[in-house]
């Protein structure tokens, strides 16, 4: 279970980033309003998955599922360029985070 609430707290991560750009500096009201909700969920969520995975790996995961989530609805949403090197560098984070989780096991 420790793992699930590990991916959806790295899921909201995604959500308080993307709503960092929609909230225009914490001058709109619902997009500050999720980003806050997300931001705060996720520590949480965090938090509890740290009660029984390793501070390490729970933290470069749900830093690895952020990163890359933001960065291709960064590109998908907002237009960002998609070059070979920017894709090989998120496969790369994708690979390190399966390296963690079978390391874990």
């Amino acid at each position: 279970m420790s793992w699930f609430i590990l991916f959806v707290a790295g899921l909201l991560e995604i959500g308080w980033a993307i709503g960092l750009k929609y909230s225009v500096g914490f001058t709109k009201l619902w997009p500050t309003a999720w980003t806050l909700l997300s931001l705060v969920t996720s520590f949480l969520l965090l938090g509890l998955a740290l009660k029984t995975l390793p501070v390490g790996t729970a933290y470069a995961i749900w830093v690895g599922i952020g990163a890359v989530g933001t960065a291709i609805l960064g590109i998908v949403l907002f237009g960002e360029s998609l070059g070979v090197l920017k894709l090989m560098s998120l496969t790369l984070i994708v690979a390190g985070l399966v390296g963690l989780k079978l390391a874990h096991a």
